[in-house]
């Protein structure tokens, strides 16, 4: 069953702009994504357009359910709480520990306190950071803040999860730890993955499903997918 369907959606930015063409696809429920490109490409726009940060031109895109394009901005809370988001940049709040920030994406929509440590420490157990939750960003490494970033992702369990370059600020080593952990949460969580990258390695070695974009336009979809020429 599709988690997400875009038919015909084109992005036009008010300069002038058209970052994504006539773009139609099917994404099922369970599937990690890869969504590769070079630069302008379109990859970030799209992954901006499936949680609302930006609107389709025209088009539709169905996430969930949700007719995305259509959502009213007092409704797109109703969006966000079915995915989870991964920036590059990791955005934690720096004076609160660990678990402070996983449980602040639960304490916003008015969890229970026994409902928000036991979410918390599963998802910090899902990324490997059980032992760390007194400690604060600052006390991390780069991967080890992308970890607590994914936990507080994934906390509300969410059916989808959005990944913008979720390694670009890591070594390959790092890259390839934060790939495994992606892995374990799409195959034991169920959470369908779409991950915007330009990694060669990471998309070769994992070979998942892969969305080749060049210059706004789909040019290629497939199962098992390795990093071609046509996304350069």
């Amino acid at each position: 069953m599709d988690l997400i369907r875009i038919r015909n959606v084109e992005k036009k930015y008010k300069n002038g702009v058209t970052a994504i063409y006539d773009l139609s696809l099917a994404i099922e429920k369970g599937a990690f994504v890869f969504v590769i490109g070079g630069s302008g490409s379109g990859k970030s726009t799209l992954i901006k357009m499936l949680y609302r940060e930006e609107k389709p031109t025209q088009g539709q895109i169905i996430v969930g359910g949700l007719d995305v394009a259509k959502l009213k901005n007092k409704k797109v809370y109703k969006l966000r709480r079915k995915l989870g988001i991964v920036f590059q940049d990791y955005r934690l709040l720096m004076k609160q520990t660990v678990y402070e920030n996983v449980a602040f994406a639960l304490e916003v929509i008015g969890a229970p306190k026994d409902e928000i440590r036991q979410k918390v420490l599963k998802a910090l157990e899902d990324v490997g950071l059980k032992n760390k939750i007194h400690n604060y960003p600052e006390q991390l490494s780069g991967g080890e803040q992308q970890r607590v970033a994914i936990a507080r992702a994934i906390v509300n369990d969410p059916k989808l999860l959005l990944c913008d370059e979720p390694t670009g600020n890591l070594d390959p080593e790092k890259s390839m730890e934060i790939m495994q952990v992606l892995d374990d949460i799409n195959k034991n969580r169920g959470t369908t993955i779409i991950m915007a990258t330009h990694d060669k390695e990471i998309v070769n070695r994992m070979k998942k499903q892969v969305i080749t974009l060049k210059d706004g336009h789909l040019v290629n979809f497939k199962k098992k997918g390795t990093y071609n020429n046509e996304a350069v």
